[in-house]
C-alpha cells in the first residue's frame, strides 16, 4: 500500500510541476500580448491627437479661405504663404498618420494580433472608469449650468 501512495505522490508532484511550468508559458506569452496591446492603445492615442491636429488645421485653412474670399474677394492663393503654411501641415500630419498606422500593422503582423484584441483592449480601458478631458469638460459645463439655475434665497 505503501508503494501505491509513493506512485501516487510522485506522479503528483510531476503533474503539478508540470502544471506551474505551462501556467508560466501562458502567463509570459499573455504579458507580451498585453505589452503590445498597450503599444497599439498608446500609438492609436497618438493618431487620434494627430487627426485632432488635422481637423485645427483644416478649420484655421478654411477660415482663411473664407476671410480671403470675402473681404478681399479673392479666391487665388498662388504666392499666399499662410495658405501653404496650413496646406503643408496638413501634409506632414497626415504623413504622420500614416506612419503611425503602419507602425500599428508592423506591431499586429509581428505579434500576430487580430484587430478584435485591439478593440476588446480600448473597449476595457475606456469602461475602467477613468474620464477623459471631453468628459470632465462636460461634467464641468453641467455643473455650471445647473448652479446658475438655482433662484438665489436671499
Amino acid at each position: 500500500m505503501s508503494k501505491l501512495w509513493d506512485d501516487l505522490k510522485d506522479n503528483m508532484k510531476e503533474w503539478g510541476t508540470a502544471a506551474v511550468e505551462k501556467a508560466e508559458e501562458v502567463s509570459k506569452v499573455a504579458v507580451a500580448k498585453t505589452e503590445e496591446l498597450t503599444k497599439i492603445s498608446k500609438i492609436k492615442l497618438d493618431i487620434h491627437q494627430l487627426q485632432r491636429d488635422i481637423r485645427r488645421e483644416k478649420e484655421a485653412l478654411g477660415k482663411l479661405v473664407y476671410e480671403q474670399a470675402k473681404d478681399d474677394n479673392m479666391v487665388n492663393f498662388t504666392g499666399n504663404s499662410e495658405f501653404f503654411i496650413h496646406v503643408e501641415k496638413i501634409t506632414v500630419i497626415s504623413n504622420d498618420v500614416s506612419e503611425k498606422e503602419n507602425e500599428i500593422n508592423r506591431i499586429k503582423d509581428e505579434y500576430n494580433i487580430q484587430e478584435s484584441d485591439v478593440s476588446e483592449a480600448v473597449e476595457k480601458e475606456s469602461n475602467s472608469g477613468e474620464s477623459t478631458e471631453d468628459e470632465n469638460d462636460s461634467e464641468e459645463s453641467e455643473k455650471t449650468i445647473k448652479s446658475e439655475k438655482k433662484p438665489d434665497l436671499e
